[in-house]
């Protein structure tokens, strides 16, 4: 049974009597039983409190096991019973001075996570001390413990000067040590307007000799800390950048990606593009052996190529294989692969790239389906050779007659007609020939819209915008916006077939219709058709503006920023932290000689500070 026989609902009475010192006990075995019996008690959600005085007796006990146990339970019961939690401090001073360090590091790390004054108070004194300790772990643990302190109480952080005390373990000998302090004072300066950390070109070189004796996690914390780096030469910057390439090729992914921002912020302090360029050649390939892992680094990995190939597209050139989807690819890797897939389509590969959409279209997923087949329009939009080739797949799919495929198919070759004017009028019959299964309100407004800019060449217009008019009051805005207009269409250039609809479509529209929109709009045709049908015409009939793919990128500059945030959920959600998580500083680049002119920077004011 192992330790499963503590789960079992135990009396107040008896553990308090298991407890009590049995001097027969000399190994403590019976208190080591009935304090396992307790935590596994709280374990279950039973309620441990009244045996805090009882518990608090055992502190005295010289073995690290029952320590452990006895400090869980003051974690979890100081903050109900803080006024009792005091009567520990003394031995919480005393452990903080044992011989043995796992002991000391023990019992600073227990006081740092009661969040009760008084212990808070009696912490500064011994956590000075732990700060200069000869062990490591007590060094390592004692950083740690400031953190926490300064989520508690900064003020007393910046009068006991802790971190000018974790800022010199920064020089320490041990590289554990010297990555928890890093990400300590990391972690405070992204959160504190008072402090600021910043890493000079020896510091940053240290960090990176450390590197290569930390555990994987704390190499994250270290390439992390080369954010804080402002390179002042592009030759710095260049030696920090090829000394992080080797950790390009670790097992582990959040290193892969740490490594990956890292040299990310470092190419923008470097002035030679060639050196760039070879910079995100070697990228390339460990971003790709990601993608033989577990879908949900795949997916992680798929969200930041995503961003990256907005700024260098040529980047992942040759590799457009390995963004193909499996048959047992989950959903959200497909549609993340779907989304590369486009950006990476260029007039050599496109062929290939239809060949695979093609047969996407066909999978039993719905949402995936739709993706697929509007990627087909992406792609005609982005290379007009492929054009020709991107309407025949589609005229091919709504012959299939599933209803979501031939509505999707309608949605994105209204934007090729957009793209090209006057190409493929010739596919209009077909699509006319589907409008029975059109019930999704962007597929009947993107049907409309053709039937209205085509309304001179096709015959029956007038029946077909008849026909979709007849529900008019029940449909949603953007159906009746694209009604009204196609009929206002209809009216200029076929006076005769559309003087019915009309006055009909606009009485609906400015009588009986809420929306304000579809109101004015209605209202500014009704003025134009009755003061000036000429000025009518030019402006209903006018020029419409270019379509592109292009519209789907990031802002530069928002992409620029999100960036630095690579490997993080801001990078997965493509947002800055600023806007989901509160009392967070934003990065930014600070000014350098070395820094690329085309790069945002941070406020000058801000920069001087950084300075001190």
């Amino acid at each position: 049974m192992g330790d499963a026989k503590y789960f079992q609902r135990g009396k107040i009475q008896e553990l308090r009597q298991e407890l009590a010192t049995d001097k027969k006990d000399v190994k403590f075995t019976r208190k080591k039983t009935a304090m396992k019996k307790i935590v596994a008690n709280m374990t279950m959600g039973n309620d441990m409190s009244p045996l805090f005085t009882d518990v608090i007796s055992c502190m005295q006990i010289p073995v690290l096991e029952v320590k452990k146990m006895v400090y869980l339970y003051l974690i979890h019961y100081a903050k109900s019973k803080p006024d009792m939690a005091v009567m520990a401090v003394n031995s919480f001073v005393r452990d903080a001075s044992d011989t043995n360090p796992l002991i000391r590091a023990l019992a600073i790390r227990t006081m740092s996570y009661i969040n009760v004054d008084k212990i808070i108070d009696q912490l500064a004194d011994p956590l000075h001390h732990c700060l200069k300790d000869s062990d490591p772990y007590v060094k390592k643990t004692a950083a740690v413990c400031v953190g926490k302190l300064d989520m508690h109480d900064p003020h007393l952080v910046e009068r006991e000067g802790f971190l000018d005390s974790v800022r010199e373990l920064l020089n320490d000998s041990n590289a554990t040590v010297v990555a928890n302090a890093v990400a300590i004072l990391s972690e405070i300066a992204e959160r504190s307007e008072r402090f600021e950390l910043t890493i000079d070109t020896s510091m940053a070189n240290k960090l990176m000799t450390a590197i290569n004796d930390c555990n994987e996690w704390c190499q994250v914390y270290l390439l992390e800390a080369l954010l804080f780096h402002t390179p002042q030469e592009s030759t710095d910057a260049e030696l920090l950048a090829e000394r992080v390439v080797p950790r390009l090729q670790h097992a582990n992914s959040a290193v892969v990606l740490s490594s990956v921002k890292a040299i990310l912020y470092l190419a923008n302090y470097i002035q030679k593009e060639e050196t760039v360029n070879s910079l995100y050649r070697k990228l390339a390939p460990p971003l790709v052996t990601l993608l033989h892992n577990g879908p949900e680094v795949q997916y992680v990995a798929l969200r930041n190529i995503l961003l990256i190939i907005q700024k260098k597209p040529d980047f992942l050139k040759g590799e457009m294989k390995v963004f193909f989807c499996k048959y047992n690819d989950p959903i959200y890797v497909k549609m993340a692969k779907l989304e590369i897939i486009i950006r990476l389509a260029n007039e050599n590969n496109v062929e290939q790239v239809l060949s695979e959409l093609r047969e996407y279209s066909s999978e039993v997923d719905v949402d995936f389906v739709r993706k697929s087949v509007r990627s087909i329009g992406r792609c005609a939009i982005k290379i007009e050779q492929a054009a020709d080739r991107c309407i025949q797949t589609l005229v091919e799919l709504i012959r299939t007659k599933v209803n979501y495929v031939v509505q999707e198919a309608i949605v994105v070759i209204k934007d090729i007609f957009r793209k090209y004017p006057n190409r493929y009028e010739s596919i209009i019959a077909t699509l006319c020939e589907n409008l029975d299964s059109l019930d999704e309100s962007e597929a009947k407004a993107s049907m409309i819209w053709i039937i209205g800019q085509y309304a001179d060449r096709i015959e029956n217009a007038h029946d077909l915008l008849d026909s979709f008019l007849e529900p008019f009051k029940e449909e949603p805005p953007e159906v009746q916006l694209s009604l009204l207009t196609a009929i206002v269409k209809l009216f200029i250039k076929r006076p005769t077939a559309g003087q019915e609809l009309v006055p009909k479509v606009l009485k609906w529209a400015t009588e009986d219709i809420d929306n304000p929109e579809l109101r004015d709009r209605a209202f500014i045709y009704w003025r134009m058709l009755s003061t000036d049908p000429v000025a009518a015409k030019q402006i209903v009939l006018s020029e419409k503006p270019p379509i592109s793919t292009e519209t789907d990128n990031l802002d530069p500059d928002f992409l620029d920023d999100l960036l630095l945030y690579v490997s993080s959920l801001s990078s997965i959600y493509h947002k800055l932290p600023t806007a989901f998580i509160g009392g967070i500083k934003p990065r930014r680049l600070h000014h350098s000689r070395a820094l690329n002119p085309m790069r945002k920077v941070a406020p000058l004011d801000q920069f001087e500070s950084n300075k001190g």
